[in-house]
């Protein structure tokens, strides 16, 4: 008998397919079981409050930074989602008179739409959201290069991922969505040759820096969370880094205050990296393979999995 059916989107793989068991050992996860699933080359960190979580993730940024000399570049690879770290970062920059000459950044992905990555004045474009909550607020002096800002372009694609050749990438920063994904690595659609089972992990390992199709999943978490429910409003196609710039970070950092997910894919792909249970349906398990993998969560959001009606 084959996987079943996704119950959200039936021609997609994604977690509603796995083995019903293992979605059920995870939903009987506790916020204090999480510290247990930690392991050699997978670290769990808990927040208490909201200023220490965007504090932290944005001392990434500088640990990242910190490091760059003339002859070592080095740098970090981020996200728009979440943000709220980012006007820290440019704070944390000027106050410790930190210079970006030698410093690098990646960022995770763009929407992709009609051949192209969207344009600045598109009102969901991540590289002004990058400039504007970050970059644009650091002092001139200390600022990052222009040269040294890789955001991915429909026509630059593969001298993006030869950028990571090029400096040091110390972590790769995220969080996860509904269709639990780092970037916008999202679980593919079932179809041939993948009708009964989604592609190998390693065959999914392999990509780099693309042009994806997003999950129905990912369009509506979008659309709620940035276009106030529009999803005819969310582009369904998206250019973002792949597993193979991925491992050449050193580090995976994934961010999770339960906002953008939810209680349930949190207990998930923390139970699969923990168990090293790599499927490419849920897309960022595969992060159980990299050597270094940290998961940062705000308690309060862990939440629980008991059904309720609100």
């Amino acid at each position: 008998m084959g996987r079943p059916l996704s119950v959200v989107a039936p021609e997609w793989w994604d977690y509603t397919t796995l083995d019903r068991e293992l979605l059920n050992d995870a939903a009987c996860l506790s916020a204090d079981d999480f510290a247990g699933l930690s392991r050699p080359g997978f670290e769990i960190r808990f927040y208490d409050t909201l200023e220490s979580f965007y504090l932290a993730e944005a001392f990434e940024y500088i640990e990242a930074w910190s490091q760059a000399t003339e002859e070592r570049p080095t740098g970090m690879c981020g996200p728009i989602g979440p943000t709220k770290q980012l006007p820290l970062v440019a704070q944390l920059v000027n106050a410790l008179d930190l210079d970006l000459k030698h410093a690098h950044f990646w960022a995770m992905d763009e929407w992709y739409q009609k051949g192209r990555e969207v344009a600045l004045d598109h009102p969901l474009s991540f590289e002004r959201a990058n400039r504007e909550l970050c970059f644009n607020r650091i002092t001139p002096e200390l600022a990052m290069p222009e040269g040294n800002l890789h955001f991915p372009r429909a026509d630059n694609l593969a001298e993006y991922t030869a950028s990571y050749d090029e400096a040091r990438c110390v972590v790769m920063q995220g969080g996860q969505g509904e269709a639990k994904h780092w970037a916008f690595n999202d679980p593919p659609r079932r179809e041939e040759p993948y009708e009964d089972a989604p592609p190998p992990r390693e065959e999914y390992l392999k990509l780099s820096a693309r042009v994806v199709d997003l999950h129905p999943m990912t369009l509506s978490q979008n659309a709620r969370s940035s276009a106030a429910g529009r999803v005819a409003d969310v582009p369904a196609q998206a250019l973002t880094v792949g597993p193979l710039e991925t491992w050449k970070s050193e580090r995976g950092s994934i961010w999770d205050t339960g906002s953008h997910g939810n209680a349930f894919g949190m207990r998930l792909t923390t139970l699969m990296i923990s168990k090293k249970i790599a499927d490419s349906a849920v897309a960022i398990s595969l992060l159980c393979r990299h050597p270094n993998v940290r998961f940062s969560f705000y308690r309060p959001g862990i939440g629980t999995c008991e059904a309720e009606i609100h």
